[in-house]
């Protein structure tokens, strides 16, 4: 017969204690940077067609209707998901991300972006949008406490010259009336995705768009309304019918670039770094100039990728000069 084994004082407890802190390290693990670029990447892949869809929407509606109208239609899911899922209330701390992420990426964006793409083409509009990376990092500097590099500043100082320079060059010396709504939504998106992932560190990506898009919903809503009936009113006096690639393009902007795109791109700057995984939206120009001439025949000229490519190229310097940088990531968010 054997005699009981006897643990020694405090090896239960130690041993308890172990088995807490296996369960919390195993409940909240510390996401990799590697994770936050390839959530970022997702996002960068399924905002590349916005620019495109918004031109071949803009075609057929008005554009201030395809602005507001988008943002409304992604209301819909969003509280439907939120309902469905119980989820919380954003707290105290969350609401000025929330409110930014509404101001920036559900309002002013599209907006300014649309009126933009009335009067240049997507392929332009996409070397504009290199500058958002740089747009991104100052409002994550300045909101967020994140601090980079000398270096990574004169990158992106590059950026926005060759950017700039762009524009300069297709509006034969003098910058269009389409590259200031750029200008002004390169601001406004770069405000919104910094005070999104802002929120979505602790709140989590997808709840961060949904709630910007439930509080958005109730002020867009009657302008929406009123920009529909009028349109609606003139396609019957016209006797115009809406294409079905509108439709679909209308239905990709809805539910892509203002609903799924950004569950992967909030995700990837909350737990990347929001200047340093921003950094990876440099590819969309290049991505954007590939969809207009594969998908929508739309001309580009040697100039435009010649431009896209350096931007690239500059975007990669930018991401080296972030090494180091105090853009640590962050803990997983929880439920």
């Amino acid at each position: 017969m054997s005699l009981p084994r006897v643990e020694p004082p405090g090896a239960a407890k130690s041993a308890a204690a172990a088995s807490t802190d296996s369960s919390s390290a195993h409940a909240t693990p510390l996401a990799t940077p590697w994770e936050g670029y390839g959530f970022g990447l997702l996002g960068v892949l399924i905002f590349s067609l916005t620019l495109p869809m918004t031109r071949v929407v803009v075609a057929e509606w008005p554009p201030l209707l395809v602005g507001l109208g988008r943002a409304l239609v992604a209301a819909l899911p969003a509280a439907v998901l939120l309902a469905v899922n119980c989820s919380r209330l954003p707290r105290r701390e969350e609401w000025p991300g929330v409110l930014g992420a509404a101001l920036g990426i559900v309002i002013g964006w599209p907006l300014l972006s649309t009126l933009a793409l009335q009067s240049v083409s997507a392929s332009h509009g996409a070397v504009f949008n290199g500058l958002l990376p740089l747009s991104t990092a100052l409002f994550a500097t300045w909101r967020s406490g994140e601090k980079p590099t000398r270096a990574f500043w004169a990158w992106a100082a590059v950026g926005a010259v060759l950017v700039t320079g762009f524009g300069l060059r297709q509006g034969q010396g003098a910058l269009q009336a389409g590259d200031l709504w750029l200008l002004l939504a390169v601001v406004a998106g770069g405000l919104g995705y910094a005070e999104g992932a802002r929120a979505a560190r602790t709140l989590g990506g997808g709840r961060t768009i949904c709630w910007a898009l439930v509080i958005s919903a109730p002020l867009i809503a009657v302008p929406v309304a009123w920009m529909a009936g009028d349109a609606a009113d003139m396609a019957r006096a016209s006797g115009t019918v809406t294409s079905s690639k509108a439709l679909w393009a209308f239905a990709w902007l809805s539910f892509g670039s203002m609903f799924l795109g950004f569950f992967a791109w909030y995700r990837g700057l909350a737990v990347g770094g929001i200047a340093r995984v921003g950094q990876v939206q440099l590819l969309q120009p290049f991505l954007t100039v590939l969809a207009c001439a594969l998908l929508f025949g739309e001309p580009v000229n040697g100039e435009t990728w010649v431009f896209a490519c350096v931007v690239i190229a500059v975007i990669m310097g930018g991401r080296r000069a972030l090494r180091g940088a105090s853009a640590q990531p962050s803990p997983r968010s929880q439920s």
